[in-house]
């Protein structure tokens, strides 16, 4: 894939609105503003045009897009750093970077797009999506770990039904679990499309006219593959702890349980903690951020409309005050 498939491929989710949170006069002045996850660098290019006194760390536990994402990038080689980690790897990879390059910007921004990537999709062989038949990989690292199929193979019924209701809120999830493993008795499950069909076959009729029964099963999957929220509940508090007074942290969730782990975070840094019964706020209790967002945010109609990856997207970002 050369540098202009790249950029078509990858369609950057509310993007402006990303650019217009992350913009501070540290980031005008110049700082550091890290990618979490760098995926094919649409957003992280967006960055670096809009501010262009800048430098953009790109984080990235997928070799293949981090190679594309570099070759992307390019042009930038003197404010683009890209790394192959995974995003709770932020405060070491930050500080091996200034040491390395002997950069001293302040650290004022973080933008976390969450969930599987457009190139993840996009490429059938990755057996991210159920559209499309593929080995049940789902790795988002090929180099290392248990691949989707492993699990399927390995799991009891009762370990699959916890799986599928945990990650995804799966109400069938008893139902997918049994059927399962009643088809893994008559030979191994190591493609998409077998799993897609076993999946069919244990949905009532009047449930397939309503969403597609493979959905939920493959997101839960993808995230125990990858152990997506337990990375998720280190990193977003060791990126706010790592961020300068001023910095923002964005981030854009695609899943309840995602931004659970986001929204709870943030009600913890901009809460009070001055002692009950005192008769003033206590400097040292006081918030440590100021949320940015009311909520959670959501792509506009038209993003939705002409950008189908943004509907389920939830936008929140706060500020460090203190």
């Amino acid at each position: 894939m050369n540098t202009s498939d790249t950029k078509t491929l990858h369609t950057p989710v509310m993007l402006q609105r990303c650019l217009e949170l992350l913009t501070t006069e540290q980031a005008e002045r110049g700082a550091i503003i890290v990618d979490a996850t760098l995926g094919l660098g649409g957003h992280a290019q967006h960055i670096l045009e809009r501010f262009k006194r800048s430098t953009v760390i790109g984080l990235d536990r997928d070799p293949a897009a981090l190679t594309r994402a570099s070759e992307r990038l390019a042009s930038y080689k003197n404010r683009f750093f890209g790394v192959y980690a995974v995003y709770d790897e932020l405060p070491e990879v930050l500080e091996q970077i200034r040491e390395r390059e002997g950069i001293t910007l302040p650290f004022a921004g973080v933008l976390f797009d969450l969930g599987v990537s457009s190139m993840q999709l996009d490429f059938a062989a990755r057996g991210f999506s159920y559209a499309q038949n593929a080995p049940l990989d789902m790795r988002m690292d090929q180099s290392r770990g248990k691949t989707a199929a492993q699990l399927l193979a390995q799991l009891s019924g009762g370990e699959l039904a916890t799986l599928f209701r945990r990650y995804s809120d799966e109400p069938l999830a008893m139902r997918y679990a049994a059927a399962i493993v009643s088809a893994r008795e008559e030979g191994a499950i190591t493609e998409s499309a077998q799993l897609v069909e076993i999946l069919q076959r244990a949905t009532p009729m009047k449930l397939k006219q309503q969403r597609h029964p493979a959905k939920r099963v493959f997101q839960a999957l993808r995230v125990a593959v990858n152990d997506e929220l337990t990375v998720l509940e280190r990193a977003i508090p060791s990126a706010m702890n790592s961020l300068a007074v001023g910095g923002r942290v964005v981030v854009m969730s695609y899943q309840s349980q995602e931004d659970r782990i986001v929204k709870k975070e943030f009600a913890q840094r901009v809460r009070d903690n001055t002692p009950p019964g005192l008769p003033q706020q206590l400097p040292e209790h006081a918030p440590e951020y100021r949320l940015l967002t009311r909520g959670a945010e959501q792509a506009g109609a038209q993003e939705q409309e002409t950008n189908p990856r943004s509907k389920p997207v939830k936008l929140r970002a706060a500020e460090k005050v203190r």
